[in-house]
């Protein structure tokens, strides 16, 4: 690391905002502990409640306005949503504050865009470098690795009641979220427009807008996506039986859907900066695995909105 770097980082306010309920396991101890051998003025700060790490994140940037700060999000993809919510939602622009993720949830899917880099360093981010990243702003939300409607959706929303649970929860939450979903949420009525055009009207089996590239544990949904071009990646798989959506999965989970040529009929790819969905009836969507309800969602692409922590290199 360079000495204007390292100075830079010791000069910043380092944040550490904690989910104890991340994993299934409370590792807030250990990464407090962690935290004040890494940097002996930082501020550590465990979660109560569901968007607790937004309120706290959007009070720290009004109450240290002007110093650069570094919040490093200790959880899933969900936690992370909620630090970079907190973020935005105070801050017109990224400035001089950073977001650093500590992956410890049952998911992890944004961090694996930068296969290699060891995120559960903490000495290592630390001493990472930020590079500016997209962020989706959905509504009045924001989404940073993926949104999904249909299928996916009721995979999330399964997700969340089992993943506590032995044998089918934990990191094989994704896996029993598909089986229990294939009898009721394989046909989804909507219409897509993508930059002001219509793209898709009909039943989808999935639709997914992503700015990273996985989603449930490591499913390479979207291989092609670029994190900082200012563009989303959309994909519509139409309806299928159980038999060939069964054939279909291992394909999607390693990432070469948009490679086969046999799917090339029920596969529909795009890429944009802004995105509808109108299912037409109250549905859910999946922003970064936590669930939402509505009969339309926006969605639009924020160009390099965040500045995101990647671990130095030992």
């Amino acid at each position: 690391m360079s000495l204007s770097k390292f100075k830079k980082t010791i000069c910043m306010r380092h944040i550490f905002v904690v989910n104890p309920c991340a994993g299934g396991k409370d590792r807030s101890g250990e990464i407090e502990a962690a935290a004040k051998r890494l940097v002996k003025d930082c501020e550590v700060y465990r979660t109560t409640a569901s968007r607790d790490a937004t309120r706290y994140v959007a009070d720290c940037c009004g109450r240290y306005e002007g110093e650069a700060l570094r919040f490093y999000a200790c959880g899933g993809d969900g936690t992370l949503n909620e630090v970079v919510s907190g973020v935005l939602s105070v801050k017109s622009e990224a400035g001089c504050v950073e977001v650093a993720c500590y992956p410890c949830g049952s998911g992890d899917d944004f961090v694996r865009y930068w296969q290699g880099a060891d995120f559960r360093d903490l000495s290592s981010l630390a001493e990472g470098t930020a590079v500016p990243v997209d962020v989706m702003r959905v509504g009045d939300r924001y989404c940073v690795n993926t949104l999904n409607y249909g299928f996916e959706a009721a995979v999330c929303h399964t997700m969340a009641e089992v993943r506590r649970i032995p044998v089918v929860g934990g990191r094989m939450a994704y896996t029993s979220g598909i089986v229990a979903s294939l009898a009721t949420g394989r046909h989804n009525r909507c219409r897509v427009t993508v930059d002001d055009e219509v793209w898709f009207d009909g039943e989808a089996l999935l639709l997914s807008v992503a700015n990273g590239q996985y989603a449930g544990g490591g499913y390479h949904c979207a291989p092609r996506a670029k994190n900082d071009d200012g563009l989303l990646e959309v994909m519509a798989v139409k309806p299928m039986s159980i038999a060939r959506f069964a054939r279909l999965i291992k394909y999607y989970k390693n990432g070469e859907l948009l490679d086969r040529e046999e799917l090339r009929q029920l596969v529909l790819y795009r890429r944009g900066r802004h995105i509808v969905i109108d299912p037409m009836c109250d549905s859910y969507v999946a922003t970064d695995g936590e669930i939402v309800l509505g009969n339309r969602f926006d969605v639009e692409c924020l160009p390099k909105a965040i500045n995101f922590v990647i671990p130095a290199k030992h």
